[in-house]
């Protein structure tokens, strides 16, 4: 526990998350991994998270837990949902010496609530909504709402919520009864030296991509959140004469699964340039590269809190065409680091209207880009110092460390 000199309080705290280093697969697990590590040496560090990992060093303790025995003959849809309850019950049930909880996402939202029911301070760093987000209902089926009820009390006991953007705190706020006072926003952040522009190509070579003709980028999950399908339709309207590269791993569903797979093969006969799909999961080299040497990157969410892609993307000196949803705003400044384009109205994207206009005004931003070499690249070195001065590590490891302190000891 906390332990007090004249110069420095050494404070414990219980980290949760379902994703850590090695097994990262969305922007979550990307600021878990970068708030740690800007939290290590400053906090003695007990991270319990989804995986296989068991690391025991001086302040550093890392505890992967693997899913419960007994759903084999649980419905697909609900397997995610009670793998994660079994995994919360796990971390809870361990031994713990910690002055603050602080979990991450409603996968462990069960056991942060366990835990502050047993008197531990709890933060809840709140990276997406499950209300904002109806559609997960076919991904998770009954599971949905399970999902959205552990959010909901987690959200309404925590002593603090850190939201990833002023956009998000104020869904919080329209969404669940919880006093303003208590909810935080703090962006995720970047680390301005391992996502920086570079000349390496080996990585696009080994997957036969021409680096020296410069593509449009999407990097995502294959989720209807993610806009996958809209950007996929633009593609018509994109000049065939750029190559695209899709780095999109495993789809939420099989219907999306195969509509995405249809929709590649029909780009990749109506255009003359490659279209490449990278399915698996990348490592950080590999993500340095595609960015550094895209002509543009495109994030066309119909739903995003924060947005860390288009972070990456800047960091790594690329221009960016994003939707102009949630926190996005809060990273791309139109006309500086990008163009945004907005949904549109009413029923917005969902709708084939909708659609078809989101795609249409997706593909005319991201041809103003491609077609203007010179404003792009100003467009990138603005992105690049806005990534390094705004959104480093230390400085929201800070405003964390902050936040546990006045939870704690006041």
């Amino acid at each position: 526990m906390t332990a007090c000199t004249d110069t420095l309080v050494v404070m414990d705290v219980l980290l949760l998350t379902n994703e850590f280093p090695p097994d990262i697969y969305g922007g979550a697990g990307v600021h878990v991994d970068g708030l740690s590590r800007a939290l290590r040496g400053q906090v003695s560090l007990d991270i319990r998270t989804f995986g296989e990992q068991l690391i025991r060093e001086d302040g550093w303790r890392i505890t992967g837990f693997g899913e419960p025995p007994g759903l084999q003959d649980t419905p697909a849809a609900l397997r995610p949902v009670l793998g994660a309850f079994g995994r919360c019950l796990a971390m809870a049930a361990e031994p713990v010496d910690a002055d603050v909880v602080h979990c991450h996402t409603w996968y462990t939202h069960l056991a942060g609530s366990l835990l502050r029911a047993r008197g531990l301070p709890l933060v809840v760093t709140a990276h997406s909504l499950e209300p904002r987000r109806p559609w997960k209902r076919e991904q998770l089926g009954v599971g949905y709402e399970l999902a959205a009820s552990v959010e909901r009390q987690a959200l309404e006991s925590a002593d603090a919520i850190i939201a990833v953007s002023a956009a998000m705190a104020a869904d919080i706020r329209a969404t669940f009864t919880v006093d303003p006072e208590r909810i935080h926003a703090i962006p995720n952040g970047i680390d301005p030296v391992a996502f920086a522009p570079t000349a390496n190509v080996d990585e696009l070579v080994a997957r036969e991509i021409d680096p020296t003709r410069p593509y449009v980028l999407f990097v995502g999950r294959l989720t209807e959140q993610k806009g996958i399908a809209h950007f996929l339709a633009a593609l018509e309207s994109i000049d065939p004469q750029v190559p695209v590269v899709l780095a999109a791993g495993q789809a939420d569903t099989p219907q999306l699964a195969a509509e995405v797979e249809s929709a590649v093969s029909a780009a990749r006969a109506g255009r003359s340039a490659s279209v490449t799909w990278l399915s698996g999961m990348l490592d950080q080299r590999t993500l340095v590269q595609l960015y550094a040497h895209a002509a543009v990157f495109v994030c066309p969410s119909i739903y995003e809190p924060f947005g860390i892609t288009n972070l990456e993307a800047m960091a790594c000196g690329i221009p960016v065409v994003a939707s102009r949803t949630g926190g996005i705003p809060e990273v791309v400044v139109d006309g500086q680091t990008g163009l945004l384009v907005d949904l549109p109205a009413g029923a917005g994207p969902m709708t084939p209207q909708g659609a078809g206009e989101f795609a249409s005004n997706l593909a005319v931003a991201i041809n103003r880009v491609v077609h203007d070499p010179v404003r792009a690249a100003e467009m990138g070195a603005a992105g690049r110092q806005r990534a390094v001065e705004q959104f480093g590590w230390p400085a929201i490891a800070a405003r964390t460390l902050e936040i546990y302190r006045s939870i704690t000891i006041g």
